[in-house]
């Protein structure tokens, strides 16, 4: 029950949130989770600061999942997270922060795992 959560600083078109939800769909592999269980959010027009400056240009992904997180392979999702938001919205992952939450209960459907 993988959740992906990015908050960007800027608008995004329909266009661009079809392309993170394909590629964040991808990607979560990486952490051995299915798309297929995957919930995204996408929220855009977000006030981020960076060192007390105001990016024009920066973003924060939020990545949970059912079970522990492993360390080599949210260090590829990063890198992979990374790629994609500078290669869909021009933000550089230097102005990209990611955390991981790994979480022993998950809810779905009137029930839990």
């Amino acid at each position: 029950m993988p959740m992906i959560e990015a908050k960007v600083t800027m608008e995004l078109p329909a266009e661009k949130r079809d392309v993170l939800k394909t590629e964040f769909g991808k990607t979560i592999t990486i952490l051995g989770k299915q798309e297929s269980y995957l919930m995204i959010n996408l929220v855009d027009g977000q006030d981020l600061y960076f060192g007390g400056n105001k990016l024009e240009k920066g973003a924060y992904v939020e990545v949970k999942v059912l079970g522990s997180v492993d360390a080599g392979a949210s260090d590829k999702m990063t890198a992979r997270l990374c790629e994609i938001l500078e290669k869909e919205l021009g933000i550089p992952g230097n102005v990209v922060y990611v955390s991981y939450w790994g979480t022993g209960s998950w809810g779905w459907n009137g029930g839990n795992f």
